[in-house]
């Protein structure tokens, strides 16, 4: 378990060269699946590059679980089609967010992750100290699918430690 706890806010920001799924073009979403939490982005019509921009927030309660994405098309009259699928894991985000960074300038990239046979990355992925917070952006590369690639921008965000007073409270006492 982590002994911090918090938020992870995933911005889903493209999807570039995703697979057709209908003669007239897809209509893709991402699902987002983290423990028992399942978040969905909107539908965007008819585009194999679609531009959802859209910013989803998983509570972590352990940073060593992976994080699953699908992507699918959206059908009227029928079960929609999966558009393909990635996972991506947060350990090395929670590493660099244990640090102290407050006297690091703004843009500076604390650390760089690779892509590996063990992961769904496209390209390096980055994390930056940016205005006060730890960025990632990552280039996921669907499997299960022909081609495609998703576009993730990740922010930590922490829960303040609950400092609360212990307040008696007498109920009916005259």
């Amino acid at each position: 378990m982590s002994d911090l706890p918090g938020f992870l806010s995933v911005r889903v920001l493209r999807g570039v060269n995703l697979v057709s799924r209908d003669a007239g073009g897809s209509d893709p979403y991402v699902v987002l699946h983290l423990d028992n939490q399942k978040l969905k982005t909107g539908v965007v019509k008819k585009t194999t590059n679609p531009v959802w921009n859209e910013e989803l927030t998983l509570a972590v309660r352990n940073p060593e679980t992976p994080i699953q994405l699908e992507v699918f098309d959206k059908d009227t009259f029928s079960k929609d089609d999966q558009m393909g699928d990635a996972e991506f894991d947060i350990e090395a985000l929670m590493q660099i967010v244990r640090m102290d960074l407050q006297d690091i300038r703004s843009g500076t990239v604390v650390r760089t992750v690779r892509p590996g046979r063990q992961c769904c990355l496209a390209d390096e992925s980055h994390i930056v100290w940016e205005n006060g917070q730890i960025v990632q952006d990552m280039l996921l590369k669907l499997r299960n699918v022909e081609t495609g690639v998703v576009h993730l921008q990740l922010k930590w965000v922490n829960i303040p430690e609950l400092k609360m007073n212990t307040y008696v409270l007498s109920v009916g006492v005259a």
